[in-house]
C-alpha cells in the first residue's frame, strides 16, 4: 500500500484542496514550541496549518498512529486514529475547527460560510478524494468520530510544553 503523505505529495489535486480549505501543509511539520507527550510516547511532526498549528504522529508506526493536532495558542486534541482518517475529516469538514457543540445545524453554518468563498469546494474535494482513493463518509459521521475520539482515547494524549512543564488545554471539550 502506498504511503497517504506521498500520494499528497504526487497529487497536486489534493494537495492543493488540502493546502486550501483543508488548512493543512505537509511542509510545515515543525510546532512553535517544544512539545512531548505527558505519557512519554513518541511525537513526530508531520503537517501544519497557517495559523502555526501542528499535526503529529503519536507513538510509534507508520501512519496508522493517533494524530494529535495542536494550535499555536496552547490548545490540543487527538483529531483522528491514523492519517486516512485525518484526511477524511479534513475533506469533508475542514471547518472541524470551528465546530463547539457538534451539531448539525453548526456544522451546515460553517459549511455554508466555506461554501461563499470557495463555491466550487464539494467538486474539489471530491476530485482530491478519488486522487488520493479516500472514501467520503457522511459529515455527521467524520463529525462524531472526531468527537468520539477527542474525548475517549484522546483523553490518554495530553501534550506537555516542555519549558513550563503545563499541558495545552483540551481543544475539544464534552
Amino acid at each position: 500500500m502506498e504511503s497517504l503523505i506521498a500520494a499528497v505529495r504526487e497529487q497536486d489535486e489534493a494537495a492543493s484542496f488540502l493546502a486550501g480549505p483543508g488548512d493543512f501543509d505537509l511542509d510545515r511539520g515543525d510546532h512553535v514550541e517544544e512539545v512531548h507527550l505527558a505519557s512519554g510516547a513518541a511525537l513526530e511532526g508531520f503537517a501544519g496549518d497557517g495559523a502555526g498549528g501542528t499535526f503529529f504522529f503519536c507513538g510509534e508506526g507508520g501512519e496508522e498512529r493517533p494524530v494529535l493536532y495542536a494550535d499555536s495558542e496552547g490548545g490540543s486534541a487527538l483529531v483522528a486514529i491514523g492519517l486516512s482518517e485525518l484526511l477524511r475529516l479534513l475533506l469533508v469538514a475542514p471547518w472541524w475547527r470551528g465546530c463547539q457543540a457538534f451539531t448539525a445545524e453548526e456544522s451546515r453554518d460553517l459549511a455554508d460560510e466555506y461554501l461563499e468563498d470557495i463555491p466550487d469546494l464539494v467538486a474539489r474535494r471530491d476530485r482530491a478524494a478519488a486522487a488520493l482513493g479516500v472514501d467520503l463518509p457522511p459529515e455527521t459521521v467524520v463529525l462524531d468520530r472526531l468527537r468520539e475520539v477527542a474525548l475517549g482515547v484522546g483523553e490518554n494524549f495530553v501534550l506537555i510544553l516542555t519549558a513550563e512543564g503545563y499541558p495545552y488545554e483540551p481543544l475539544i471539550r464534552s
